[in-house]
């Protein structure tokens, strides 16, 4: 039962908020959130909840409609969009991670918020032990130079919460993560492994076309027939839905250990090259 002082109607335009309170055994407190939301936790579409714009389109009518206790958002997001959050009135939770360690204060956070911190402990922990369980399986294996990618234009590499899952499953992430790179610096790193994950894209980033583009045939990863994507929600919803990007990741770094899991798609055949 809620206390006095914990939100009742909550409005998530976040997946990553939508997925925590899932985790915890909350969603019930969710009345509206984003379509993203509902392809990344299928329960909330059950229940006939409000669809609304997302952190970047935020419409304060719309969300006003659902009469909110506590909105969550996260960042990057508009400044309109903002200004729109804020002309609701209602208590808002903005959301900012970059890391692990950010994630895990960020499920903290909501759980404490709502009244269930113990239950939010719980997830943390989770995540933690299955993420150490992977870095175990994979000492003392070879470090394969893996590229992911999280925007193809501009060229973006994923976070830095992917970057640690890559070093988690055994390999190098090479690049800045988070920031903008070109193909010509990507091609002379010559990673091992190629992985998209284009925010947005679920498992639909056309890789034949990019490693042709971006004449990526000669890289080690195209040689080898290394080329991956991997769903876009497992890898850019930094939640405990990370965990299944962590087997996706696994399985393409070290597929001699880590069995091939859902949500990983790859190419075989490289086209050849345009220069």
């Amino acid at each position: 039962m809620a206390s006095s002082h914990t939100p009742i109607r909550i409005v998530s335009l976040q997946p990553s908020a939508t997925v925590i309170l899932d985790a915890i055994g909350e969603i019930d407190r969710v009345v509206a959130c984003t379509k993203y939301c509902a392809d990344i936790v299928p329960e909330v579409t059950r229940n006939r909840r409000i669809i609304v714009a997302d952190s970047w389109t935020a419409d304060a009518a719309q969300i006003v409609s659902t009469r909110p206790d506590l909105i969550i958002a996260s960042v990057p997001y508009q400044e309109q969009a903002v200004i729109e959050i804020l002309k609701c009135g209602a208590r808002f939770l903005g959301l900012s991670p970059k890391t692990l360690a950010d994630i895990y204060t960020d499920i903290a956070t909501i759980a404490g918020v709502v009244g269930a911190s113990d239950r939010g402990a719980e997830v943390i922990a989770q995540m933690q032990r299955r993420i150490e369980e992977v870095r175990a399986r994979s000492a003392g294996l070879g470090r394969p130079r893996v590229f992911c990618e999280e925007w193809g234009k501009p060229l973006i590499a994923s976070q830095k919460w992917v970057a640690e899952l890559v070093e988690a499953a055994g390999g190098d992430f090479i690049g800045a993560p988070g920031r903008q790179i070109s193909a010509e610096e990507v091609r002379r790193m010559d990673p091992d492994v190629l992985i998209a994950a284009w925010c947005g894209a679920g498992d639909r980033v056309p890789l034949e076309k990019i490693v042709g583009e971006r004449q990526w045939q000669s890289t080690r990863g195209a040689q080898t027939s290394r080329i991956y994507c991997i769903r876009d929600e497992y890898l850019n919803t930094p939640a405990p839905t990370l965990l299944r990007g962590l087997d996706a990741l696994a399985s393409a770094i070290h597929p001699e250990v880590f069995a091939r899991t859902e949500g990983i798609r790859q190419i075989t055949c490289v086209p050849s090259s345009t220069a």
